[in-house]
């Protein structure tokens, strides 16, 4: 049975692994010429180490956990931003709602021609093949 402050330090190990990441990713983001969010590097560092094993995945999984159930309570200080900008949302109503509703159909169709090219007539899935 883990102690209490073993379950500690795998939590703390986590979030110092995380959080390197996302200010590793800051200060790249101040040094490019062009603008890119620091947290989309931090991921891309984050997902570069753990998919070439530099950082084993059992190190950042409790404070990923942690973060992902509680996913609903860290988008309340976003929304309440939001909320303040409500005369430029309704002003700007028109192209917002145009705006979604072309990204949505265009990302149905790319998905859609996608899965079409991946798994369209012509490709036998060996499972189904081996069961016949």
């Amino acid at each position: 049975m883990p102690t209490v402050l073993s379950v500690c330090w795998r939590y703390l190990r986590a979030f110092i692994i995380i959080y390197l990441c996302l200010y590793a990713g800051n200060g790249i983001a101040t040094l490019l010429p062009f603008p890119l969010p620091g947290s989309i590097i931090g991921m891309l560092i984050l997902f570069a180490l753990l998919a070439s094993q530099l950082v084993p995945t059992r190190w950042v999984k409790p404070g990923c956990h942690l973060l992902i159930r509680n996913m609903a309570l860290l988008f309340v200080p976003i929304s309440v931003g939001v909320m303040s900008y409500t005369d430029v949302l309704s002003a700007q109503f028109g192209p917002i709602v145009v705006s979604c509703v072309v990204s949505t159909v265009i990302v149905l169709l790319v998905v859609g021609i996608s899965s079409h090219r991946l798994h369209g007539p012509g490709r036998v899935n060996t499972r189904e093949a081996a069961d016949e």
